[in-house]
């Protein structure tokens, strides 16, 4: 199975890339704008699946979805975001979209919602689409206090706890302290999905 995972950040490229590859089955190549992506759909031999970063440069919102979709000869394609809200999801299966992945999902979760759009269905998580529009549509810098934004600019530099308490002048027991609380406000468990919501954001 191929696919073409298209993404403006490095950090999340990388380890959308590890997940596939962790699938055995999977072969995975990656871009980080709308038209590298739409160069490899014109020149590469077809891919299983195409996953477009709704953020990414190029992309306007979902008008990128549609050029793509209008290719000649293209493939399924499916949208990932950690940013976007349920009506961006709805509107996007409407127009066609294989699905909708949110980057907050685990990699068992990934992987499987790959293989399900792979084979032709359409997927989105349930449990994303009957969620009460309550914090997609909310700035991180609304839900997360001054310090604890702190925190996750640091950490989306890949520095280690121990690090971060320096550079903030304060502990690490604070500083996990932190971590956990915004790992909870912004709905994800680990310090690469919190990244992706950062730069999603815009707050990176």
């Amino acid at each position: 199975m191929r696919v073409l995972v298209a993404d403006d950040h490095g950090l999340l490229r990388d380890t959308l890339i590890m997940f596939f590859h962790s699938g055995n089955d999977i072969t995975a190549e990656a871009v980080g704008t709308l038209g590298e992506a739409q160069k490899r759909i014109s020149e590469d031999d077809p891919y299983d699946l195409i996953l477009l970063d709704y953020n990414m440069p190029g992309m306007k919102g979902l008008d990128g979805l549609i050029e793509t979709l209008d290719m000649e000869g293209t493939q399924r394609v499916a949208l990932i975001s950690g940013e976007a809200n349920r009506d961006i999801a709805e509107r996007a299966l409407e127009l066609g979209a294989a699905g909708f992945l949110p980057k907050t999902l685990s990699a068992k979760s990934m992987i499987n919602a790959v293989r399900f759009m792979a084979m032709g269905e359409q997927y989105a998580p349930v449990d994303f689409l009957t969620a009460a529009e309550d914090s997609a549509n909310n700035s991180l810098a609304v839900k997360l206090t001054t310090r604890e934004l702190e925190v996750l600019r640091e950490l989306t530099d890949g520095k280690s706890n121990k690090e971060i308490a320096r550079a903030l002048g304060i502990s690490e027991p604070t500083v996990k302290l932190h971590m956990k609380t915004l790992f909870r406000k912004v709905g994800v468990t680990n310090r690469t999905q919190a990244a992706m919501i950062a730069h999603e954001a815009g707050v990176i």
